[in-house]
């Protein structure tokens, strides 16, 4: 009985912690947005440090750190199917595991880079942007990391599988060029990827990296809109000052974020 109470006590406060907008929790994801910005600093960085001693000891720590936070997610999570089914945890799992078998799983070690994804999935993403009154831009920030994520991840595997031989800095800041210069189609043609693989990883590149564009212009474009399902026919977006929804004609009470 004891135990069990304990256990309920410790997913209760990482709940609280993890899920939670008081003060300790906003300090506590705050401090996992910082580590996660070291660690992914730490990635981005990897090409220039990845000769070093201590690039090793780097690596098996920032290991034990993501074991010890799939750990605690476990923790409070409802369900193992549902903590399975977050696509955040087989990322935290590939990334995991090309940390500990860096040798063995390194044509997978670019997509480390979709850890930059994992600060906007944090609560504390959208705390703070309604605390500094940014609450309007949710879909704009998103939009921003969603692009940013995918010019790293392909960067990274770019470098991988094309630019692993050169100097370290030399053969990354390539492939970030070669990266930059397909998604915005600018195509100087100074840099080409070799063979069909090449070839087939360009036209890719091109087609998702323009979407996520579209994506990205459209949500700084377009009205702001806020996600507030109709209790009577369950649209889900309005307009933020919007009294009656525009399909139904149902009177609406959208809470203020602003308050």
């Amino acid at each position: 009985m004891t135990s069990k109470t304990d256990e309920t006590t410790l997913r209760g406060r990482l709940r609280g912690l993890y899920f939670g907008e008081s003060l300790s929790a906003v300090r506590f994801q705050l401090m996992l947005a910082v580590v996660d910005l070291v660690i992914i600093a730490f990635f981005l960085l990897g090409p220039y440090l990845r000769d070093r001693p201590s690039y090793l000891i780097i690596d098996y720590a920032i290991a034990l750190w993501i074991a010890a936070e799939l750990v605690a997610q476990v923790l409070t999570s409802r369900s193992i199917l549902r903590w399975l089914s977050r696509p955040m945890t087989w990322v935290d799992l590939i990334v995991l595991g090309t940390l500990l078998f860096p040798q063995l799983l390194f044509n997978f070690a670019f997509l480390r880079a979709l850890r930059i994804w994992a600060i906007a999935q944090r609560p504390i993403f959208k705390v703070m942007l309604r605390r500094f009154g940014w609450g309007h831009l949710t879909e704009v920030a998103t939009a921003v990391v969603n692009f940013i994520v995918f010019l790293f991840t392909v960067t990274g595997f770019v470098y991988t599988f094309f630019f692993y031989r050169e100097d370290g800095g030399e053969g990354f800041v390539d492939a970030f060029y070669f990266t930059v210069a397909t998604v915005t189609t600018t195509g100087f043609g100074d840099i080409t990827l070799p063979g069909t693989f090449g070839k087939l990883t360009s036209i890719v590149t091109m087609i998702i990296g323009i979407s996520l564009f579209v994506r990205l212009a459209q949500a700084i474009v377009r009205p702001y809109k806020v996600t507030f399902p109709c209790p009577q026919c369950g649209l889900q977006r309005h307009d933020a000052d919007a009294v009656h929804c525009k399909a139904c004609g149902h009177v609406l009470n959208i809470p203020d974020e602003g308050l």
